[in-house]
């Protein structure tokens, strides 16, 4: 298995460092390399990426920066020549943090700590399918059959769960690509709805777990050959 990976750095000699071991790692697939946080944001916007090595001290948009515009980050491990920045790091979930200049033996703990979070993150069991999503600075696993519907709020979304409501930053298209089809289906410009909580439904509402959720009218044949298949 192979991580999919970039490094962010102003410095062309420290990309080249980390570059170097990155690509002689046999878990690490080199994507990309970016000298500053804008050029990282539409990288990574735009390519899957599993982990970001991501220096901290850059001109501008500093790598604190950059984590805090992303919607959904993936791994990423900080890399700084100040230590002072240890402490703050860990408040943004990073799943590790290098201080330079790199040892190869710290770097190889850092990428198997990467590896062994990935392996956690992406173990389902179909009794208990979930994801993990990012609230308050840090990833939380989420039970896809928990989910009631979600529900758009502005530059936010909320996820209404059998035991709490969860706020993320997200779009609803974003969100929505990380739910199964066959179990999810977004019914409103604001609304994305768990099939399986669905009580009934008319023309104009669809009512789940006791909530009526208001339904397009461009969407109730997709809805109804939805339920069919549940």
């Amino acid at each position: 298995m192979k991580l999919r990976s970039i490094i962010v750095d102003d410095s062309s000699m420290q990309r080249m460092a980390v570059a170097k071991l990155v690509n002689n790692h046999p878990n690490l697939a080199m994507v990309a390399e970016y000298s500053n946080a804008i050029e990282a944001k539409n990288g990574i916007k735009n390519n899957e990426i599993d982990l970001i090595f991501l220096d901290v001290e850059m001109p501008i948009i500093n790598g604190f920066d950059l984590l805090e515009s992303l919607e959904n980050s993936p791994q990423v491990i900080l890399i700084t020549g100040k230590p002072d920045y240890a402490l703050k790091a860990f408040d943004y979930d990073v799943t590790d943090y290098l201080h330079k200049p790199i040892t190869m033996a710290r770097f190889d703990a850092s990428v198997k700590r990467a590896v062994a979070k990935y392996e956690q993150m992406h173990k389902v069991n179909e009794d208990e399918e979930h994801i993990f999503v990012k609230s308050n600075l840090k990833k939380r696993k989420v039970i896809l059959n928990d989910i009631k519907w979600i529900e758009a709020l502005g530059d936010y979304i909320k996820l209404v769960t059998d035991e709490a409501n969860i706020v993320i930053l997200s779009t609803m298209k974003s969100f929505e690509k990380q739910l199964p089809q066959e179990k999810f289906l977004r019914i409103h410009k604001s609304y994305i709805i768990n099939l399986e909580k669905v009580e009934k439904f008319n023309s104009k509402n669809v009512e789940v777990s006791g909530r009526s959720i208001p339904l397009s009218r461009n969407k109730k044949t997709e809805l109804a050959e939805a339920l069919s298949n549940v």
